[in-house]
This record gives structure tokens, sequence and C-alpha cells, in this order.
């Protein structure tokens, strides 16, 4: 495929930040036994940073839902278009398609049936909704890179080549956070209670939840004075909105905005309010006590519940198939109940000490060594180069 003389050429798209973190150890794996492959389609700051080129803004896929879906989607539409043509004017040897699957999917069917290997890694959620997408995935993929043990299995049963590598997220978190040398560096007092707040990292998740979380801070601040909150946001827009939530009113509570290191927060925080969402995988490999929320409009809901398997949202919810931590949303996503179920959390150190003995157990399950495994399934489509 493609001019075998010039270095093996990987086209690859991620759609969002927790995209960008697995592509970024994607590329760090194949780099370290290939370093001449080049990698160019669309990606965040961790995967330029690692070596791709992006042809667009990552940030224009990151929507959320199905209404906020259909008001992007002319430009959506158009990106892809570009994106597809720009890859068949000049085919690489192989496209990987991470996350991102309503963007992805589509993408990768053209390319496959132009004689392009596609791998997609992360497996859309199709044991929790939407089950019917597999015959889509079965045109669109080559195989499916799989991160949780019993998606293998699901792929297989459909005919559909597939690898479980693991999680990257459980390597590369430790599997005994320091939470105390976490607090030394970040200048916060060693036994002063400490909650993270993690809202999301889409602006229109921000949208939802921002004054959701900084009413739920207030309460809490409220009832238990000494508390401290830290507030891990992606960029200077998400943390635009935040701020203008926290000081729409007067006497706002004692938050401490960062950019980014949301693993530093959550390392230090004695428990965190989640979005639903990758961060919950993240705080669970933490082995930090948790509290899941979401909100999303109305129509969005009654779509995704109609379309559910699952009474669950959240990862560490899901892979442990029961009711492990807390989930509140939509209409009991409410300051008063969030601030309930993150208060009874921080002070029930049973229910703490029980929480962090279940997500130690989910942690050594997904910790596989995934830069190998994925090596190792990636690297024969790129042999002849």
């Amino acid at each position: 495929m493609g001019n075998t003389s010039r270095p093996p050429r990987v086209g690859i798209v991620a759609g969002e930040a927790s995209g960008d973190l697995l592509g970024s150890h994607l590329i760090k794996a194949l780099k370290a036994r290939r370093p001449d492959i080049d990698f160019v389609g669309i990606a965040g700051p961790k995967m330029i940073s690692a070596g791709a080129r992006s042809l667009f803004d990552m940030d224009r896929l990151s929507v959320r839902g199905y209404v906020e879906a259909l008001r992007h989607l002319p430009e959506i539409l158009g990106i892809r278009r570009k994106l597809k043509k720009a890859l068949l004017a000049d085919p690489p040897d192989l496209f990987i398609g991470i996350d991102a699957p309503d963007f992805n999917l589509g993408l990768e069917a053209d390319l496959k049936a132009s004689g392009i290997p596609t791998l997609h890694y992360v497996s859309p959620s199709i044991w929790a909704w939407r089950g019917k997408r597999i015959h889509k995935i079965a045109r669109a993929v080559t195989e499916m890179l799989v991160v949780f043990p019993f998606e293998e299995a699901i792929y297989h049963q459909a005919g559909i080549r597939a690898s479980y590598v693991g999680h990257p997220l459980a390597d590369m978190l430790p599997m005994q956070p320091d939470r105390a040398a976490m607090r030394e560096q970040l200048k916060l007092a060693p036994t002063q209670p400490i909650m993270a707040l993690l809202p999301g990292s889409r602006v229109s998740e921000l949208a939802h939840h921002a004054q959701l979380f900084v009413d739920t801070a207030r309460l809490i601040h409220a009832r238990q004075p000494d508390i401290q909150f830290l507030v891990p946001l992606l960029s200077r827009a998400t943390r635009a909105i935040f701020e203008r939530a926290l000081y729409s009113q007067d006497n706002p509570p004692p938050l401490h905005l960062l950019i980014g290191h949301a693993d530093y927060a959550m390392t230090a925080a004695d428990v965190v309010l989640v979005a639903s969402g990758t961060a919950t995988l993240e705080a669970a490999l933490l082995k930090r006590p948790m509290v899941i929320t979401y909100r999303v409009p109305k129509l969005t809901a009654w779509i995704m519940r109609r379309q559910a398997y699952l009474p669950w949202v959240g990862l560490p919810n899901i892979l442990a198939n029961r009711d492990v931590v807390p989930e509140l949303v939509q209409e009991n996503a409410t300051p008063e109940k969030l601030a309930d179920a993150l208060l009874d959390l921080l002070t029930d150190s049973d229910k703490r000490d029980a929480i962090e003995a279940e997500f130690t157990q989910q942690h050594e399950a997904l910790r596989r060594n995934t830069a190998e495994r994925m090596s190792d399934a990636i690297l024969p489509y790129l042999a002849h180069k």
C-alpha cells in the first residue's frame, strides 16, 4: 500500500482529550520499536508532542450527545470529507481510529473499502447500548483493539478480529498512589480534607456541569468549612466557563483551579466528584472513592436511556457489574444529593476502604503491558515497510 520508498505512514484520528492521551501512548509505543513511522491525521496536544501531525484541530470534534452533535454536524462531516480526501490522495499503510466511533467508523469504512487496513482502538460500548453497531464495525474495521477483557469474546463471536491489549492507564498509573507526597508537591496540608471536582473535558460538558459542581461545593463547604477543593480543567475555554459559574455569586467556595493535572488532583484528594467518562476509570485506578454524575439535554438523555442495556454509566460500576460507587445523573444530579453522597464517603472510612480494595482488583485485571501488546498487534500491518 502506498509508495514503498517512503517511511511507513499511519493515519490516525482522536476526537477528544481521553483519545489524545491513549493516542500519545500508542504513538510512543510504536515509535519505540519503529522510530521511522509517520503519523498524520487529527491529533491533540499529547499526540502532537509524541510525533503526530494534525491536519485539523481536534477540539472541533469534541462534542457530546445527540443534540450537540446535530448542531455541529455540518462542520464535523466537512472535516471528515476533507480528511478522507487527503488520506485517499496519499494512502497511509494503515489507519488507526482512536475511540470517537461516530466520526471514525464511517471514515474507516471508506478507507477499508479502498484497500487500507483499519484498526479501531477502544471499542464502542456495544455491551452497554447500541449493540447493533457491531454490524457497522464489521464493515469498518480490519481489527478491533479492546481495552477491557470481556470485549474480545464479543467480537470473536461476531466474526470480527479483535485483540485485548489491556488499558494503558493501568500501566501508567501506580498501583499505590502516594497521596502524602502529592499533597506536599501541591503545597496542601497533609491532614486537611480534600475533594477533587472533575466536571468534564469538553466545553459542552462544562455548560451542563459548571454551576452544578460549584453549587455542590458551596453546600459541602457550608457543612465542612475546613475542606479544600481542587478543580483540574483541561483548557482556557473550560476554565472560563467554570470561573463564570464560580464568581456568579458572592462568597464563592474555596476552589483551587488547575490547568490539567487531573491525576494530581485525584491523587491528593480523599474523595472525587467526577463527570461520567474515562475520568471515572482514572479515578478508580488511582483508588479514589468517587461519586459519578452527568447531565445532558433532556432529549439526549431520553434517547440514551431507551438504548441502554446496563443500569450504570460509570466504568468502575460496569467493570464490577454492581454498585461500587454512587451514580447521580440527570434529574438526580442535584447539588443537595451530590453533597450528601460525597460527605457520606468522606466521613465513612469503612466504605472508602471497601471501594479502594475493589479498585485495586480492577487495576490488577487491566494491567497487561499495553504498549507491548499494542505494538505486537499493530506492527505486523507494517511488516512490508
